[in-house]
């Protein structure tokens, strides 16, 4: 009933010694990979981009010849912004193919949110843990505001209204009150 632990068939030392010579194969391998990498994006910039030769040139020859490499930017720029779309067209579709995948495994069901009502102190508690020990009275603390009540005007007849303010004596009357 009682497993005796088996040994290790490799010594610790010599685990450790074979560790460290991965690592140092390892960033070896990719010291010589990020060469490789930068010799041949020189190479690629080379026979892409020649060298230019602008001694001896006059100003109509320059001013083609920066027309030209404007032409150049943009023809590249264009294939630029057509592989981008393409790109995001493809992460949109991928994104939408794994959604269905998921969707067939029969994945992960949200269940419906229910509202839960928790009170202050239980929400602090359940936040701090034990460093809460006082109640807290959040309504307390809130400034009462008192709204003004706003003066309404009884509401009479309005024929009444039309008859008094008629005449000479009417604009009298909203003269004086204005004043």
């Amino acid at each position: 009933m009682f497993c005796e632990q088996r040994k290790p068939k490799i010594t610790a030392s010599r685990r450790l010694f074979l560790k460290t010579k991965l690592l140092k194969k390892a960033a070896a391998m990719l010291e010589t990979e990020k060469e490789e990498k930068r010799i041949e994006r020189e190479t690629t910039l080379n026979e892409r981009v020649p060298p230019l030769q602008l001694s001896g040139l006059s100003l109509q020859d320059l001013q083609a010849l920066c027309k030209d490499l404007h032409h150049k930017i943009d023809v590249v720029d264009e294939e630029r912004y057509d592989v981008a779309a393409k790109v995001a067209k493809n992460d949109k579709e991928i994104e939408n193919l794994t959604q269905k995948v998921f969707e067939l495994k029969g994945g992960l069901k949200r269940p419906a949110l229910k509202r839960v009502k928790i009170s202050a102190d239980a929400m602090l508690g359940a936040l701090l843990g034990s460093k809460h020990k006082e109640s807290i009275d959040f309504k307390a603390n809130l400034k009462t505001v008192k709204k003004e009540e706003e003066k309404k005007e009884e509401v009479t007849d309005w024929r009444k209204n039309v008859e008094a303010m008629s005449g000479m004596e009417g604009r009298k009357k909203l003269f004086d009150a204005a004043q």
